[in-house]
């Protein structure tokens, strides 16, 4: 947590205003019951009504005065504190974007979405309120303490022997409390992970019938999170009332001493009455210290683990030299790579060798869980390999920078993502300066023009996620996305699975027209998509089974000739 404090560096002149301002307005707290006495001793006692109007300006003015100063430090204390959380989130979104695939993987999007959401809302909340009242409630109850003791040094002694007592009792019940609330939050983030969990994946629920199921069980984990806190909360509800009895048991200590010495004349009335709002003071400066303290406490839990995943370090470690390349005829070369992920029992990938040239269109198939995905994954370096090489222009990847990489390469993943904007917004994702007759060009090829034209052109909305778009139709745009980079290593992996043969056909007919020289890796589970390819790669487990043409695989690749006779088979006359 303490590292997250560089963040403050551009803000430290209102992390120092802040508290200031709070302390002078808690200064001029401290007068107030000082000026109620003197009411009550001079402007009362001998009934003179200029001198109660004139101490009831200054009441007035120190009203004012402490309201400008509280509005000025909640000033302060919010930029520092929306502003330090503003630079890490910054940091935070720019470091998970260096993680690699299996880092994603392993960590989970619903765990970095807490941390960029609610855990960073729960520490700017403890930012705030630490700038604001850290320091004040501290000062208030010694700062009400000492001034009791310049009203009546023995009437005082009651304080020092109340504030041991009650501290004891609210710090007490704050360490019972501070465990309990961290499972409490930890248990809110999973509540969280299941909820995001059943609406991303509403259709599949309602496709099998299990909305009862899915409700039963967010019910349950819904009621152990509120026993969880109605345990915390009671707890914890327990610091008002025994507080009180603390103060008033004081209070009664403090009216019996005062009456007493009143009555022996050695103090007035006015003291006593200043006395009693000193010690209410106490009570509850005390009570918002411990409130105080729990949030910082979840604040700091918060904290931790977002500094958790900063302390994280991407394991692609790249390169930052320019490395030479060879422009051979070669462009892509896999040596004896061998690829297992992360906490599997075994290799995804065994023993891959092949050579690609360039301008090539290679297919790839093979069954599911095969490694399709996994070859072509490689290599724009979503995944490092366990051992081998993966070589791109006589270069091994992990040798190149990683943006000067996939700056060569442009993939359309197998799932069709698209963002909320213009369909030009979109495509320019791709490649930031596209002019709209690039954009044009693209949407042509990939067979998206006149599907976008009747709704509005390149001005079209696309909604998050693509929502008002069919499959077809996504897919064909995310292929646009990729094709206006004009990349030299285009991969599609299985992005045309929702397009019917015809528009198939036609969009692979027109990646091989294009005037600028692609080599196309095409991942399919249809041999229509792939059976026109210069080569075709068959895996099988993990292991090349085949490599060749259409015809030779039918005739040596018994994998690839039962994949084509499972899609083509013909009836019998």
């Amino acid at each position: 947590m303490t590292k997250l404090f560089i963040y403050f560096k551009d803000y430290v002149k209102e992390s120092v205003l802040g508290p200031l301002f709070k302390l002078l307005e808690a200064t001029l707290e401290l007068f107030v019951p000082l000026v109620v006495a003197a009411i009550i001793d001079t402007g009362i006692k001998n009934g003179d009504r200029s001198y109660i109007i004139r101490m009831c300006l200054v009441l007035v003015l120190l009203g004012i005065a402490g309201l400008v100063f509280s509005v000025t430090a909640q000033y302060y204390a919010a930029k520092a504190s929306v502003g330090f959380v503003k630079k890490l989130k910054q940091k935070l979104f720019s470091h998970i974007q260096t993680f690699s695939f299996t880092q994603l993987d392993t960590i989970g999007t619903s765990t970095l979405i807490t941390r960029m959401t609610s855990d960073m809302n729960q520490l700017q909340t403890g930012v705030n309120l630490a700038l604001r009242l850290l320091l004040r409630s501290p000062f208030v109850v010694f700062g009400a303490m000492i001034m009791a003791f310049t009203v009546d040094v023995k009437a005082a002694l009651v304080f020092v022997a109340a504030i041991p007592v009650l501290s004891a009792v609210v710090f007490g019940i704050m360490v019972w409390c501070i465990p309990l609330f961290r499972k409490v939050q930890e248990k809110l983030d999973q509540l969280m992970s299941l909820a995001r969990e059943n609406l991303t994946g509403v259709r599949v629920i309602r496709a099998f019938s299990i909305e009862e199921s899915e409700i039963k069980n967010f019910e349950e984990n819904n009621d152990q999170l509120t026993r969880m806190q109605k345990h915390v909360g009671r707890i914890s509800s327990l610091m008002n009332p025994v507080t009180y009895v603390i103060i008033n048991m004081a209070v009664i200590v403090l009216v019996y001493t005062g009456a007493v010495r009143v009555e022996a004349g050695i103090i007035t009335q006015g003291a006593v009455v200043a006395l009693y709002n000193y010690m209410s003071q106490i009570l509850v400066e005390l009570i918002k210290l411990a409130n105080l303290i729990i949030n910082i406490t979840r604040s700091v839990a918060c904290g931790n683990r977002i500094q958790a995943v900063l302390d994280i370090k991407p394991d692609i470690e790249e390169n930052h030299g320019t490395p030479e390349t060879i422009k051979t005829d070669i462009i892509v070369e896999f040596k004896n790579v061998y690829l297992r992920y992360k906490n599997a029992g075994d290799y995804s990938l065994s023993n891959i060798n092949l050579k690609v040239r360039r301008g090539e269109t290679i297919g790839i198939i093979g069954g599911t869980g095969s490694g399709k995905s996994s070859l072509v994954n490689l290599i724009p370096r979503f995944y490092d390999v366990t051992s081998g090489e993966v070589i791109v222009d006589g270069v091994n990847v992990k040798d190149y920078p990683v943006e000067e990489l996939r700056r060569k390469i442009a993939v359309v993943p197998q799932k069709a993502v698209l963002f909320r904007g213009t369909v030009r917004d979109n495509i320019r994702w791709g490649k930031n300066d596209a002019s709209d007759e690039e954009i044009y060009e693209a949407l042509a090829v990939s067979q998206a023009k006149e599907m976008v034209e009747p709704k509005g052109g390149l001005d079209f909305e696309i909604e998050q996620g693509g929502r008002n778009l069919s499959g077809g139709q996504k897919q064909r745009l995310t292929i646009a996305r990729a094709l206006v980079k004009k990349p030299e290593i285009l991969i599609l992996d299985d992005s045309a699975s929702a397009l019917d043969f015809a528009t198939d056909a036609a969009l692979r007919k027109a990646i091989r027209q294009m005037q600028h020289t692609t080599t196309v890796f095409v991942v399919s589970q249809r041999t229509s998509s792939i059976q026109y390819a210069d080569n075709i790669i068959v895996l099988d487990d993990g292991q090349v089974a085949g490599i060749g043409k259409h015809d030779e695989l039918m005739q040596s690749c018994s994998v690839y000739r039962e994949i084509y006779e499972s899609q083509f088979k013909k009836e019998d006359a």
